[in-house]
């Protein structure tokens, strides 16, 4: 006989979106397919920041959305932020940075900032003003942390900034950055810190523009401090915590790139399931051919499964869950792999025509690669979770 309460239990916690996460997810991908299609190959072709594009996000406030309403944000929950994500990453992940790394940049000033840094940093970035970049890998120091080598000296009510950053998505376009830096010569953990960066001071150089493979249109440079003066306000939290807000700010911003992986799979898999219906081989549409049908499935199961691991990673990270670094690590994992490999897949239904420009799923495939490798590597993932899954199970 089947269990009532148990029956009344799993049907209770069915997922579903509100009515407002369906009207906000409507709203995004009305206005993905107006404004960011119709651009998107020439993004991708001439390798330059759409200007246009954000300053119609911050019109429509797609810009402001993920942000506290008490500072110009739309406050909505990390699911609805996730379906913001997703939806523009569905068009076109390259465009969808053009405000997603605002979030990363801006993710230290949230978690480790005073209320003085948030009202003048957070309301300049949820007005469109200024955008805002995460500098915190280097040439020795993209996993590992603690290779970070640039320096930061405290003279009187000022610290001198030297050093170089690496791959710093923005770096050339945006007018805050949040740097890390270490503030004590000696080994270990406590010895990193994180300052708010002003592009306009002196010693603030851009440095070489990286050409990609993938996301074109959100421009990737060097970002090189030479003595740089960096007020000392501007330090974020205290000297040597910047190990720990780091990691946090990675714990928040790596289920949005399980969302991004969701995103340019969901809008591959459309593509790909909408040409399958319509080519015809043999006097039949080749979606007719089991072995076609079997990618399409595979290709639905995989996305389905990652969404609903991104939701409840994201969920996780704001209830300062247990295991939410485990969850955000599983998130970012899995929707960086079924990116790559529903990508793959779709290029593989088009054919000969899926390996062309002619078609956008070749630039999807080449997007989705990043998703597997920033914000931490998927091998660097599998070690976070297996260190989670062994601690539990000891």
């Amino acid at each position: 006989m089947i269990n009532q309460a148990v029956l009344r239990e799993l049907e209770g916690s069915t997922f579903q979106l509100t009515e407002e996460q369906k009207d906000i997810r409507q709203v995004v991908r009305e206005f993905s397919e107006a404004v960011i299609a119709p651009r998107s190959a020439e993004v991708d072709e001439t390798a330059k920041f759409p200007w246009d594009i954000y300053k119609q996000m911050a019109e429509n406030g797609l810009v402001s959305l993920p942000y506290p309403e008490e500072y110009g944000g739309g406050g909505v929950d990390p699911v609805t932020e996730c379906i913001l994500v997703e939806e523009l990453s569905r068009v076109d992940l390259s465009a969808a940075l053009a405000c997603l790394v605002n979030t990363l940049g801006s993710k230290p000033i949230l978690l480790g900032g005073n209320e003085a840094q948030k009202q003048k940093y957070i309301t300049q970035i949820t007005s469109g003003e200024k955008l805002c970049a995460f500098g915190l890998t280097e040439a020795g120091a993209g996993s590992d942390f603690m290779g970070i080598r640039t320096r930061a000296v405290k003279k009187g009510d000022k610290y001198i900034l030297n050093g170089t950053k690496l791959f710093i998505s923005h770096a050339n376009v945006s007018e805050i950055c949040t740097v890390f830096a270490k503030t004590s010569p000696d080994p270990g953990l406590k010895s990193l810190s994180c300052f708010i960066v002003d592009s306009s001071s002196p010693g603030f150089k851009v440095g070489k523009i990286e050409h990609k493979l993938g996301i074109r249109g959100s421009e990737t440079a060097e970002l090189i401090f030479e003595d740089m003066e960096v007020p000392a306000e501007n330090l974020l939290g205290s000297e040597g915590a910047g190990w720990k807000l780091a990691m946090s700010t990675l714990d928040h911003s790596r289920p949005g790139v399980g969302a991004q992986g969701v995103g340019v799979a969901q809008g591959a898999f459309e593509f790909a399931l909408k040409y399958a219906q319509e080519r015809e081989q043999f006097g039949q549409p080749i979606g007719n051919f089991e072995a076609v049908q079997n990618m399409l499935v595979t290709m639905a199961m995989k996305i389905e499964a990652a969404r609903l691991l991104v939701y409840k990673a994201a969920t996780s990270v704001t209830n300062d869950n247990r295991e939410k670094s485990m969850h955000a690590s599983l998130a970012k994992c899995y929707g960086g792999d079924i990116a790559m490999e529903v990508t793959t897949d779709a290029v593989q239904v088009l054919g000969g025509y899926g390996f062309t420009k002619e078609f956008p799923v070749e630039r999807m495939m080449r997007d989705a690669k990043i998703t597997q490798i920033y914000e931490g590597t998927n091998q660097v993932q599998r070690m976070v979770i297996s260190r989670h899954l062994l601690k539990g199970y000891k």
